[in-house]
């Protein structure tokens, strides 16, 4: 079990992740990939990256070699998931490579005294801004082919998840936040229980704590190994197969387009929806957004009305029918 210790402080600053965390879940994935946990969840996303790995040497190469900094248990070094800032990979990857030496030194020293680590990997035992640049060239590559290909999936469950704990917030504060963190976490002021594989004590001290949640983490929760480091708990979203959800978008791609399709499945997925939502949960430009929804408006699949500043949209019965019809599946 992982305790972890709030003051008045730490629940004042509670936040969560808006957005999936490209790295964080880049970990993740190579956890799922190298365990084969989850069949029903991620079988069909094994099953294709098998064939993508098969035909990309390269890819194949980036995995290996990444796998080796990620084992299926145990110590995973902190410097592969940097400080989460919802600014996308390519901010992630820079902080990566900005790792400081000394930094990078204790972490793989600590790994090396865990895991059997090949000498081939370059970069443990002479951690160099070399090393950071291969780990971080093979880390973009990886996430190409393990997530890139679905990444509109995943962004998608983590949204869900955010508008339901936000209502939750909203509703009821910082304690219904917490206690909504069932089954794998349980609060019990001034501490939140969460399950985890080993048992530890953290002390967030005013530092308060980072909410990520997570389409490839997989039945508990998962934090950062060194107390020192900003906090963060990473837990797992209510999802449902790749290949369930991938199955109405293809079909409707070929009537509506890539995009359009993306906003109408994602204002069908809620009770109400607004521009700005829509905008940030696909990651669209605010304009695009609101053309696309007003398209879609004027062929009857979706209906707006203001709610105070916000203007919000709702799927119509037209458009759960049509979606039914394709077989996609929205909440």
């Amino acid at each position: 079990m992982l305790r972890i210790h709030f003051g008045w402080s730490d629940l004042q600053n509670v936040r969560i992740a808006r957005q999936p965390d490209p790295l964080w879940e880049l970990m993740c994935a190579i956890c799922r990939w190298q365990t084969h946990q989850g069949p029903l969840a991620f079988g069909h996303w094994r099953r294709e990256t098998t064939e993508r790995l098969a035909q990309d040497a390269r890819a194949a190469h980036a995995l290996r070699t990444l796998r080796t900094y990620v084992p299926t248990s145990g110590y995973i070094p902190d410097f592969l998931t940097p400080t989460v800032t919802g600014e996308g990979l390519d901010a992630g990857l820079e902080a990566v490579r900005a790792t400081p030496r000394d930094r990078l030194t204790a972490e793989l020293t600590r790994l090396a005294a865990s895991t059997r680590i090949p000498r081939r990997v370059r970069g443990l035992y002479e951690p160099t801004f070399g090393s950071l640049m291969l780990v971080a060239d093979v880390m973009r590559h990886s996430f190409r082919t393990l997530l890139e290909p679905y990444w509109e999936q995943v962004r998608s469950a983590v949204s869900d998840d955010v508008s339901l704990r936000t209502r939750t917030l909203l509703d009821g504060g910082t304690a219904a936040l917490l206690d909504g963190l069932r089954p794998f976490a349980r609060w019990n002021p001034p501490y939140l229980d969460v399950d985890y594989p080993v048992d530890r004590e953290l002390r967030l001290e005013g530092r308060g704590l980072v909410l990520v949640p997570s389409f490839f983490c997989w039945r508990r929760p998962t934090a950062l190994a060194d107390p020192g480091l900003d906090p963060v708990l990473v837990y797992p979203v209510t999802k449902q197969p790749i290949e369930i959800l991938r199955t109405g978008g293809e079909r409707l791609d070929r009537l509506l387009g890539r995009t359009r399709t993306a906003v109408l499945v994602d204002v069908a997925g809620h009770r109400v929806r607004t521009t700005t939502e829509v905008a940030a949960s696909l990651g669209l430009a605010p304009a695009s957004a609101s053309y696309q929804i007003g398209v879609l408006r004027g062929a009857g699949l979706v209906v707006s009305h203001r709610d105070g500043k916000h203007v919000a949209h709702s799927a119509t019965p037209l458009a759960h029918s049509l979606l039914a019809g394709t077989g996609a599946t929205v909440r």
